[in-house]
């Protein structure tokens, strides 16, 4: 090695600047966590400056302003949270990549929201807690708002945990939590809270029964056959025909009532007729698609993918069209209330309010959504395009059912107790045919876990984020508008 000055010098600063470039690598994996964080606040920051530049002059101005920034803080969390339960079993079942379902999911749910998002919403959600029994305009406000908050804060801990929880029942505990400490108990309507908490048990085991069911019938009626390819031109064609229906149907109830107001009668009719013509149209399909193919149970999964991508499209536009209220209807009821003086039983949504709902959820899925998308798309239980099809088609047909029952529920919990169904009929069945193949034998506790389908912690931690969102976010929205109280 020469110990010549100049090559002395010229290796201690290659070694350097090897060391400078190692430091920037590990500060731009260390600053990569933040950058989400930072782009959901210039957003935030952003809605609040474009509120304070056209409203700040007017009367209420600040509550206006308030009121947009939180209902962007609201929306995004909404698209980092429930948007998973719709991409969630597509991604999972590699039916389309994370960066194609976020696009997709972000396009269906903006254009939910701004095309049927409704242009009159009810200024309490649910009807939870009557206007009346408030004192002033100015307590109205401050409820709204600190349910508004409770609800945004909420949503953001439950995806920090990764647990899918419901926004319109975090939007209902928080405007009963307010409605509470603003006018007592006797202001709350007790009758749809029951119905509201019956939902949460009633609404995903019925979604979770659908989903296996439809998931028992493909079994023995396709993948059980010899010829499955023959089985699949009869039953694939029949059962996206049901998907089609019932989705039309759907979005006909839930869907469009800024377009048109549609009774259920109409509905289910419009659906039966979408349903045949979605037969017709898929049948040819079906039969070109699986010409050539292999008479095995893997070849049968690309004739659900397409079908699949198909309904978690149609679920993300439904659910921009309906949860988008979850943000736009205490916004609305804060701005009319503030301009006015006076609250109303409903109230026009002002475009620029559904803007901030249907950008704001875009953006959080972008920014936030992949880690609920993966949480329940591939960690509760293994999907392939045929089990995610069939958690797809149980959200459809459950909301459809419950809508005609008029019970409130939940797509977020339909959904994920149809990711469940899946999973826990997978397990039946397993062992079922162990049973029949095999000598009963005992097997040790270790060994009987490792042969779960369905991963019991999350089981768990998402069951119990439900039973706690409502109580939870009423106690913070409590909290929350005695201190606006007590500082305005």
């Amino acid at each position: 090695m020469s110990d010549h000055p100049d090559e002395i010098r010229w290796t201690k600063l290659d070694r350097d600047l090897s060391r400078i470039s190692r430091a920037e690598l590990a500060a731009s994996y260390a600053a990569r966590p933040l950058v989400a964080p930072g782009l959901a606040l210039a957003f935030i920051v952003l809605t609040g400056f474009a509120a304070a530049l056209f409203f700040g002059q007017t009367t209420g101005g600040l509550v206006v302003i308030a009121a947009a920034i939180f209902g962007a803080y609201m929306a995004m969390n909404i698209g980092a949270n429930d948007v998973a339960n719709n991409m969630g079993p597509a991604v999972g079942a590699n039916a389309l990549s994370m960066g194609t379902a976020i696009c997709i999911a972000a396009l269906a749910e903006s254009a939910g929201a701004l095309l049927a998002g409704g242009e009159v919403v009810e200024t309490i959600a649910k009807n939870i807690v009557d206007p009346t029994a408030m004192q002033d305009a100015q307590v109205f406000i401050w409820a709204m708002l600190a349910a508004l908050i409770s609800s945004a804060l909420w949503v953001n801990f439950a995806t920090l945990i990764r647990a899918p929880v419901s926004t319109t029942h975090s939007v209902v505990g928080g405007v009963m939590g307010a409605g509470v400490a603003a006018a007592g108990l006797a202001a709350v309507n007790w009758p749809m809270m029951g119905a509201i908490a019956a939902s949460w048990v009633i609404a995903p085991l019925l979604g979770g029964v659908i989903a296996a069911a439809l998931l028992a019938l493909i079994k023995a009626r396709i993948q059980d056959r010899d010829d499955k390819i023959a089985a699949a031109r009869v039953w694939v064609p029949m059962l996206v025909a049901v998907m089609a229906g019932a989705f039309a149907a759907y979005l006909a109830v839930k869907g469009l009532q800024r377009v048109v107001r549609v009774e259920l009668g109409t509905a289910l009719l419009i659906g039966l007729l979408t349903g045949g013509l979605a037969w017709r149209l898929t049948v040819p399909w079906v039969r070109r698609k699986s010409t050539g193919m292999e008479n095995r149970t893997r070849s049968l999964k690309d004739l659900f993918g397409l079908p699949l991508v198909v309904a978690a499209t149609l679920l993300s536009f439904a659910h921009g069209a309906n949860d988008v209220a979850n943000v736009v209807g205490p916004v609305a009821a804060i701005v009319h209330t503030s301009q006015f003086g006076a609250f109303a039983a409903q109230v026009p949504v002002p475009g620029w309010v559904i803007a901030i709902g249907a950008f704001g959820i875009s953006f959080g899925l972008f920014l936030f959504g992949p880690r609920l998308i993966r949480m329940v798309g591939t960690q509760i239980t293994k999907l392939n395009p045929m089990r995610a099809f069939c958690v797809a088609l149980s959200t459809a047909i459950t909301v459809l059912l419950a809508s005609w029952q008029g019970l409130p529920v939940s797509s977020t919990h339909i959904a994920v107790g149809g990711v469940f169904g899946v999973g826990f009929y997978r397990e039946w069945h397993a062992q079922y045919r162990q049973r029949r193949s095999l000598p009963v034998q005992r097997i040790a506790s270790e060994e009987r876990r490792h042969r779960k389908l369905v991963r019991r912690s999350h089981f768990m931690t998402i069951i119990a984020a439900w039973v706690v969102t409502v109580p939870a976010t009423a106690l913070l929205s409590a909290v929350l508008f005695t201190g606006l109280m007590a500082f305005m």
